[in-house]
């Protein structure tokens, strides 16, 4: 754990002191405003930022420690309680009361009644009460329903890491998306602009005429407000992330990453740049098993459903506790005690104090015999809790089945047009180039380049789109599989690293 906080921290102090306070990319062209340029980087540092800064996980581990402390309060019960008490009286006027006279004079007249001063001018009384509970049924269940509590507290760090690292992985490839979608824009119009270069030079050599010229213009007008947008919706994208990695969402960031490089099927990839996509990626391998036994290894590891099962012997503990309210209660109890009195003035250590001490040892044991129906009652809402939590469990398994099995088929459409993709990718490109030749040549149509530079922007836009399509679906299933990246390992530093505060 403290090694994800000083790598985390050092990410976050380095993105803090070089981050400008505009989001824009390096591949933007930088605006007049940007003071300093974006600090770009991978998948595996944003999730580890992720991890270290989002405020759920910090939630998270607040319940942990916030569990631990109510098992302290739960051992409190059945611990002895101890106290020590002191206390001085001076009695300005010491008070009297009046009794007949015959009680001290048997002579004395039987009407008559004389005043008696009953006390001292200065009393002490201190000691020590020692109780300790020897048996109640609640006091016993809830140490054992702390202990749950705690392990459910545990169980939703599991949940809220596993959530965090796919939230920060789809939100990543979403970016990612957005920068590609800007990159094929971009390559669009500077294709547009050396065929419109090329065209103004034909059409100075009389091959062509101006309304040639014209449309290539009107493409390229129309192209840059696409760019725009494009660029916005980057700048939205990186927000995004920001805000799941927990940093403000004025930073300025880039990302990693090339879409149109990615190899799904590699198992390395040739350009540094998407290395942490292909590690994050690869840490899960995909299982072809079937479905059901995917679902059993999801109960095992998924916190979202293990937390189900916690809460279910949690409620059996309230059910435990709800019959403990028929047992008795046995306490005992130890009280001693000093006092001490004297006249005149006070001498708080004199040797003339006239003292005393007084012990007592008491067992008290309290049988519940009729409440009304409140404890019946409560036993059956119980017993309805368990079943219904018992139910939400079917749900959920059969929830995970259909996760288990949507992200999988998100894999697998991906991975059958993988192929499809470079193939028509190739195919436009070798069109693209051909239809430029002829038109170069004088044999094609200007419309026939612009037809196959669509063709080729298309083609590409979808292969980027497969493999966003395919990092998304990998994300998801890791999560429905409860095998999530990072998650395992940092769960167990983080729940050592509690336990030694």
């Amino acid at each position: 754990m403290n090694s994800i906080f000083i790598r985390s921290n050092m990410l976050r102090g380095m993105l803090m002191l070089i981050f400008s306070f505009s989001v824009l990319p390096s591949a933007i062209h930088a605006q007049p405003e940007d003071p300093l340029p974006a600090q770009t980087i991978d998948l595996k540092q944003a999730i580890q930022i992720a991890l270290a800064n989002n405020t759920q996980m910090k939630r998270s581990l607040l319940s942990i420690r916030d569990a631990n402390q109510q098992i302290r309060t739960a051992w409190s019960n059945v611990m002895p309680d101890i106290s020590a008490s002191a206390n001085y009286t001076r009695s300005l006027e010491v008070p009297v009361n009046f009794l007949p006279e015959i009680i001290f004079n048997p002579n004395g007249d039987p009407d008559a009644l004389i005043p008696v001063a009953f006390g001292t001018d200065n009393n002490w009384q201190g000691g020590f009460t020692f109780s300790q509970t020897l048996f109640s049924g609640q006091a016993f269940v809830g140490i054992s329903s702390s202990e749950l509590y705690r392990a459910a507290q545990s169980e939703n760090l599991r949940a809220t890491s596993q959530g965090i690292v796919t939230q920060t992985r789809i939100t990543y490839y979403q970016a990612l998306v957005a920068k590609e979608q800007y990159s094929l824009i971009q390559a669009q119009i500077e294709r547009l602009e050396n065929n419109l270069e090329d065209t103004k030079k034909r059409y100075e050599q009389g091959f062509t005429d101006d309304y040639a010229v014209l449309q290539l213009e009107v493409q390229l007008s129309n192209l840059k407000p696409q760019l725009t947008s494009a660029e916005f919706a980057i700048r939205n994208a990186l927000k995004d992330l920001l805000d799941v990695m927990g940093l403000p969402v004025q930073l300025s960031l880039d990302i990693k990453g090339d879409l149109s490089e990615f190899n799904i099927y590699g198992n390395e990839t040739d350009i540094e740049e998407n290395e942490a996509l292909k590690t994050v990626d690869q840490l899960t391998p995909l299982q072809l098993q079937k479905d059901s036994a995917l679902t059993e290894q999801a109960m095992d590891l998924r916190g979202d459903l293990r937390i189900l099962d916690v809460q279910r012997r949690l409620q059996g503990k309230q059910l435990d506790a709800q019959r403990s309210l028929y047992l008795p209660n046995i306490t005992a109890s130890y009280n001693l005690q000093w006092s001490a009195a004297q006249a005149g003035n006070p001498q708080f250590f004199g040797t003339k104090n006239t003292r005393a001490r007084s012990q007592t040892l008491m067992v008290g044991v309290q049988v519940p015999i009729f409440q009304g129906f409140s404890r019946d009652a409560a036993v059956q809402q119980a017993k309805i809790q368990i079943k219904d939590t018992e139910l939400q469990m079917y749900q959920a398994e059969q929830t995970a089945n259909k996760e288990i099995y949507s992200a999988k088929q998100g894999v697998r459409e991906a991975m059958q047009n993988n192929d499809a993709l470079i193939k028509a990718i190739n195919q436009a490109k070798r069109g693209y180039e051909r239809a430029l030749a002829r038109y170069q040549n004088g044999v094609g149509s200007q419309q026939e380049v612009t037809d196959a530079e669509l063709q080729l922007r298309q083609a590409e836009n979808n292969y980027a789109q497969m493999v966003a399509s395919y990092l998304i679906a990998k994300a998801q299933y890791d999560q429905a599989i409860g095998q999530v990246p990072f998650v395992e390992t940092d769960i167990q530093e983080i729940k050592e690293n509690i336990e030694l505060k």
